[in-house]
């Protein structure tokens, strides 16, 4: 749907990243462009509505790509492997057989939209945004960087921490054929399966309003069926090094979360407040530097994002859409890997009032 980074996607060293990127990844949940009932502000839904028909209009059967000889070949070739993770997607997955990711979009950009994040200044809660169908959610995204900058600019002046981070694709939930886009052609075929795996389990199942649901149980569906894709085409297991480093960069993060967390919950006067606030943040650079050194061999696969401007807004998309991911496997595991029944069972956890499925997956969890 919408990704932490995953968002929220940083162009570092782009093997070591895409593991991170799952994890971070921001996904735009629908956007919900046709019902605008109680809109706010008629020019954010304007650039919504006028970005989402963009995409439409650029739409192309991937099969006539693929088909002509006028096309760039590497891009033929990427879009024919991308069919054959559409096809798994639907045989052996169960997700929907439509025509989203059977149509290729080219929008002359790097990303199809960014979304901008904003805290108070000594908070972790994020400014919720509310959209019919999608429910509510801690960004707004735009489709013009610059559009995204300038609300980035207005919230910073009414005393807010940012955040901007470019997405590379979004579901609409099943409302509108969504297409490969130029925006995910950047990390190989087996990154392209992931993506359509995830976008396809936010059409086949979405809760209004429940983010941490939602991402993370697409997140698992993504782990698995890429899991499962691998095997079929007879590939070994995917690179545990690169998802270790993932995680173990993600507690770093989550730790200075905590901290904070502490920090803001203390009554102190908002000069010293900042100075500790800062002092967390080189706190969490100076643990990365310790923990690419003495278990990385001394490779730093983070360095931009962990070395450009950090604040909490930066913080927000870290523990939030993998949550539950192993409610959702250990899920997986109690239908003996059946994916229909897992559907059943996540249809009938998304059914319960909210706090009775947080409890749920929080004892699915459980040892």
């Amino acid at each position: 749907m919408m990704g932490f980074i995953r968002p929220a996607f940083f162009r570092l060293a782009q093997q070591s990243l895409g593991s991170l990127e799952r994890r971070l990844r921001v996904w735009v949940p629908g956007l919900a462009i046709l019902l605008l009932e109680g809109c706010s502000s008629i020019s954010y839904y304007g650039q919504l509505a006028e970005g989402q028909l963009q995409l439409l209009h650029a739409r192309e059967p991937v099969a006539a790509v693929v088909a002509d000889p006028n096309r760039d070949p590497a891009l033929r070739e990427h879009l024919r492997q991308s069919q054959l993770a559409r096809a798994f997607a639907t045989e052996h997955l169960h997700l929907p057989d439509n025509q989203s990711y059977r149509l290729y979009a080219d929008i002359g950009r790097p990303y199809v939209v960014w979304n901008v994040f904003a805290t108070p200044e000594f908070s972790l809660s994020p400014i919720n945004h509310c959209f019919p169908i999608a429910g509510c959610v801690a960004y707004r995204g735009y489709y013009n960087l610059g559009a995204a900058r300038g609300e980035a600019a207005l919230q910073h002046l009414s005393g807010m921490d940012v955040y901007v981070g470019g997405v590379e694709a979004y579901s609409t939930l099943g409302w509108f054929n969504d297409p490969i886009i130029n925006t995910m052609l950047h990390w190989g075929d087996e990154r392209m399966a992931t993506l359509i795996f995830h976008e396809l389990a936010h059409q086949r199942f979405y809760v209004a309003g429940d983010t941490e649901f939602n991402e993370s149980y697409a997140t698992f569906v993504e782990q698995e069926g890429t899991r499962q894709w691998r095997a079929a085409q007879g590939l070994p297991p995917a690179n545990a090094e690169q998802g270790q480093r993932a995680d173990q960069f993600t507690e770093l993060v989550l730790a200075t979360r905590e901290r904070l967390q502490t920090l803001y919950a203390l009554p102190l006067p908002a000069a010293e407040m900042r100075q500790r606030k800062a002092a967390e943040f080189e706190r969490l650079r100076s643990d990365y530097r310790t923990l690419s050194a003495s278990q990385w061999q001394g490779a730093h696969p983070y360095d931009r994002w962990i070395y450009s401007p950090l604040n909490n807004a930066n913080l927000l998309p870290f523990g939030l859409y993998d949550q539950y991911q192993p409610a959702f496997a250990a899920l997986f595991k109690e239908v003996g890997g059946d994916w229909v029944q897992f559907f059943k069972a996540v249809e009938t956890l998304g059914a319960l009032p909210a706090e009775e499925r947080k409890a749920a997956l929080k004892k699915l969890m459980e040892p």
